[in-house]
């Protein structure tokens, strides 16, 4: 059987709990990571920072005054702390059990107290499409309740879903038809500074690909809606497909999940947790 050291990623972003959030969102951005892994002054991992936690923590409400701009505020303050870790040693069926139990999507891997790598959803989903070919087909491992809105509905709704549910993607819907796929990646904030008081703001920025350039748009929040900020371009797959295609599509445009459709009409979601599950 498969170890967990034959499928992890040793390239292993670290930040220490003391720096800035902005330091954590930059090199997010810069390597594309989106989730990076804490440590304390001695290097031993104390916490993992995802964008769901940078999202979560946008949302704290409070009078407006109150609020720090996130940037300033530490890691530690952010983070989700205590992460599951796992051994190098130990097999890679344990690290499914254990994401799928603790609805996490990554594991560092740590070796006496060292972080050696992490695993992630993703280097699984890796392992499957090259070991799993033709085992399941997508309808054997889809969920059959997909959690969807409507493209009017306002952000605000939109999040609030997300955290009532724990999910991190949700389909959009035009006249019962599926036209898009929010996650927790398509929204993101920034500080814009309001024109009138020069006073900086945190409103929504979102990216939405324009004719392939990502263009930023900034926006009151409350302005919002789903339709603004889903990814257009849904990629979509049939019941009856083989779920290692799922995989390899995932991987490929950087998915986590694919709205599964047949003759037009929804009839489940194929995500990431959904295709771990089928590695026995």
């Amino acid at each position: 059987m498969m170890k967990i050291e034959d499928v992890m990623n040793e390239e292993v972003i670290l930040v220490e709990e003391n720096e800035q959030v902005s330091h954590a969102r930059n090199l997010m951005l810069k390597h594309g990571y989106s989730r990076i892994l804490v440590v304390d002054q001695e290097g031993k991992p104390v916490g993992i920072l995802t964008e769901k936690d940078l999202i979560r923590k946008m949302r704290a409400n409070g009078p407006q005054w109150k609020r720090r701009t996130i940037d300033k505020i530490s890691i530690r303050r952010v983070m989700t702390s205590h992460p599951v870790t796992i051994t190098p040693f130990r097999e890679l069926r344990e690290a499914v059990e254990l994401m799928i139990k603790n609805n996490i999507s990554s594991l560092p891997v740590a070796d006496d107290d060292e972080v050696v790598g992490i695993i992630t959803k993703t280097d699984l989903m890796d392992f499957y499409s090259q070991k799993f070919a033709n085992k399941w087909k997508v309808s054997q491992l889809m969920t059959s309740e997909v959690v969807t809105v409507n493209e009017n509905h306002s952000i605000g709704h939109v999040i609030s879903i997300m955290e009532d549910q724990k999910i991190g993607k949700l389909v959009v819907m035009r006249d019962n038809e599926p036209v898009g796929i929010i996650t927790s990646g398509n929204i993101s904030f920034a500080n814009v500074e309001d024109p009138e008081t020069g006073v900086s703001i945190e409103k929504i920025a979102f990216l939405r690909k324009v004719e392939g350039q990502e263009k930023r748009n900034v926006r009151e929040v409350s302005m919002v809606t789903a339709g603004d900020i889903m990814t257009n371009d849904l990629i979509k797959i049939g019941p009856e497909e083989d779920a290692a295609n799922a995989a390899n599509i995932m991987i490929k445009n950087d998915v986590s999940g694919i709205p599964v459709v047949s003759d037009d009409e929804l009839v489940g979601i194929i995500t990431k947790t959904d295709i771990i599950r089928g590695i026995q």
